[in-house]
């Protein structure tokens, strides 16, 4: 297995630019298989997690061309449905949890799909019963094979349009129903329906290719059903979670950072939930510019009480940042409390960061409470783990600002979310070296 070792306290400063969003990257492509026309697809980030999803696909017999580095084109006209049985198949889609986005256009396109209980980030309990609740009301059946631990989904009839209000608003779940309603007949109508950015990006795309989408950025889409899409082209989002994964690090060692193309009007409140941390942050056109921060204070509220962050659907603040938050609050002046919702284990990295001196109290699986530094010491150098993606990234950023040479381990899991990571972050000035275990 690979490790990072890095030399902390190495300042940062210069030019960054987000790769692309890696979540909009794996709900687009999987939309792809709803067409037998080629689908271009640019900015798509070159990235574990979404370079194992093209792979699935391909092996199903999606032609898959590629451009250049981060561009697609993706024709879905010769799919060999019998595959989608087999145990490689299963084995593969325990493992990504993306292949889950498979369902919907499967289903929608073909009416039948079988997916195993996907893989992806151990934090927590991650469940499908929106996605299920979502098939069964458009006409699915499910028969779940205990042995093997898959469901296989159909319908007889051709999915059949009607209103649904989700038990929860779920991204991926909303993604699957949408892809799966397009082409059912009549009109389906998702109310409390998850509406990020990325969810907004795949009914773009889903319109560009004939469909009948509107609604878009609200809680409430109507879908009307049309009997076929076809070809478009699209280009992925600069990542969110990557832009406030560069905020952070500029707080913590940046000696001035330019973050460009951003997508400014995409980022919702994330730039303002690092200035409740008391970071400065410039927006000059669609870049942001980090200046060095000797120095922040973390926001009280209005009456005086202790500062509290935490997660909500769009457009409240993603859960992918409250790590980086987390340990960006470390070196702030003030208290601060993170609320985290939505994953009951997200929160266990932080024993690494307490060993590296950080003051933080756990409450419980849920809230931990950060007692700033204000950069009166550092943290100190430390080897650990990485748990899941966002914890590996926040990790990396306290190994940066660290008294010492830190080493973390199993950075797969860091390059599922982040395109050559390493290497832009020592063109900043970083000292990152990737070893082989």
């Amino acid at each position: 297995m690979e490790a990072f070792v890095i030399e902390g306290g190495h300042q940062l400063s210069g030019t960054i630019k987000p790769q692309g969003a890696k979540n909009e990257a794996l709900q687009v492509i999987c939309a792809t298989l709803l067409t037998s026309d080629p689908v271009t697809i640019k900015n798509i980030p070159d990235i574990l997690d979404v370079n194992n999803l093209i792979k699935l696909i391909q092996e199903i017999g999606v032609k898959v061309t590629r451009i250049n580095k981060n561009d697609y084109v993706f024709q879905a006209d010769e799919v060999n449905l019998d595959y989608l049985d087999s145990d490689a198949f299963v084995n593969k889609c325990s493992s990504l949890r993306g292949s889950v986005l498979m369902i919907g256009p499967l289903l929608g396109r073909f009416g039948r799909s079988t997916i195993a209980k996907p893989g992806g980030d151990k934090i927590g309990r991650r469940r499908l019963d929106t996605h299920f609740l979502g098939f069964k009301a458009l006409g699915a059946k499910f028969r779940h094979d205990a042995t093997r631990d898959v469901y296989h989904i159909e319908t007889a009839n051709k999915l059949k349009g009607c209103y649904m209000l989700l038990d929860e608003a779920s991204v991926t779940g909303t993604a699957n129903i949408i892809m799966a309603a397009v082409m059912a007949e009549g009109t389906t109508t998702v109310y409390n329906a998850a509406c990020e950015p990325y969810i907004q990006q795949l009914c773009h795309l889903l319109n560009a290719m004939g469909a009948n989408i509107s609604g878009i950025a609200s809680n409430l889409l109507t879908i009307v059903g049309v009997k076929s899409l076809h070809k478009a082209k699209h280009t992925v989002l600069p990542d969110m979670i990557e832009v406030g994964s560069f905020i952070g690090m500029a707080a913590m060692v940046g000696n001035g950072v330019r973050i460009k193309d951003v997508a400014v009007r995409h980022l919702g409140i994330i730039p303002d939930t690092f200035r409740r941390l008391g970071i400065k942050i410039k927006i000059e056109g669609n870049d942001l510019l980090i200046p060095r921060q000797p120095h922040y204070q973390i926001d009280s509220f209005i009456d005086g009480t202790i500062m509290t962050l935490s997660d909500a659907p769009w457009p409240g603040l993603t859960p992918d940042l409250l790590s980086v938050l987390l340990v960006v609050a470390t070196q702030a002046c003030g208290c601060v409390l993170f609320h985290q919702k939505m994953f009951e284990s997200r929160l266990f990295f932080v024993d690494k960061l307490i060993d590296m001196r950080a003051q933080i109290i756990l409450c419980d699986p849920h809230r931990a409470v950060v007692i700033g530094h204000d950069r009166q010491f550092r943290l100190r150098a430390g080897r650990m783990t990485s748990p899941d993606i966002r914890a590996g990234i926040a990790l990396l950023i306290a190994a940066l600002s660290a008294e010492g040479t830190s080493r973390i381990e199993n950075i797969a899991q860091i390059d599922r979310g982040y395109e050559d990571i390493e290497a832009r972050l020592n063109a900043l000035g970083a000292h990152i070296k990737r070893v082989d275990d």
